[in-house]
């Protein structure tokens, strides 16, 4: 399928200043803590939600919220493991490679049924609606990073006439062979789609790619889909040992690209 979403001529304009604030989110589980940033001074705007990397909401998210925002966006960023902690949810030192840090993760994660997941979207998408700096009239976007790109998927299949757009990079197990695999629900959404997806991930997963272009071939949505060249999972996301700058740069402008077509 080819990349037909616009080009990033436009990407590039001066960004607006950006207020922040914290807030909480009632969910089926409990409270989830969460950040909101959207432009400065009165008025609605098209409403974004952001689902983290497997390490959660921590300042490199709060940045990347602030910059998306400063396009012209409500952009709230719930910290997904907050059935066990606030966020931060780690502290210190973090490397994959450790078994000892990996296992950090598993009390985190346990919680995440994709019945869980499920709610949280729905509860995710309520919030922006009731708020007064969301246009409730315009799509709205969704955007995951590695685990938290099934969660934007999730979220244009709870809500399809809602959700207009919902972009990955560095998705993690996007497609797999369960009856509940995450590329399955783009037959229940209507949004338009990115995937940018990370060279080292496409080369241990080279289908996968395919089996998006295929569902989303069958259900005849627009999308770009391109592998990063050179990138390693996690690419996009500063305070990561991968991070690629200037391929961060042209994910970005996919992404603000995206949502200027569709999120009106």
């Amino acid at each position: 399928m080819p990349n037909d979403l616009p080009s990033l001529e436009k990407t590039r304009e001066s960004a607006a200043p950006v207020d922040e604030a914290e807030v909480t989110i009632d969910t089926a589980d409990g409270v989830c803590d969460a950040a909101l940033l959207h432009p400065a001074g009165a008025g609605r705007r098209p409403g974004v939600v952001m689902f983290t990397d497997i390490r959660g909401l921590r300042p490199v998210f709060r940045d990347m919220a602030r910059r998306l925002a400063g396009h012209g966006y409500a952009v709230l960023v719930p910290n997904p493991f907050y059935r066990t902690r606030k966020a931060p949810v780690l502290t210190g030192p973090f490397d994959f490679t450790k078994p000892e840090d990996r296992a950090k993760m598993a009390e985190l994660t346990s919680p995440l049924t994709a019945e869980a997941k499920t709610r949280d979207v729905t509860a995710y998408l309520a919030f922006l609606d009731t708020l007064p700096t969301v246009d409730a009239k315009a799509k709205a976007g969704m955007v995951g990073y590695c685990m938290g790109a099934p969660y934007a998927l999730m979220a244009a299949a709870v809500a399809p006439d809602r959700v207009g757009a919902a972009a990955s990079f560095h998705g993690s197990a996007l497609v797999t062979d369960r009856p509940d695999s995450p590329h399955l629900l783009i037959a229940r959404t209507k949004a338009a789609y990115y995937f940018g997806i990370a060279e080292s991930d496409d080369v241990r997963q080279p289908d996968a790619k395919d089996k998006l272009r295929e569902a989303l071939g069958a259900a005849r949505l627009p999308a770009g889909i391109e592998v990063y060249a050179g990138c390693q999972h996690g690419w996009c996301v500063a305070d990561g040992a991968v991070y690629h700058q200037d391929q961060a740069e042209r994910a970005f402008g996919e992404l603000v690209a995206l949502f200027g077509k569709t999120l009106k």
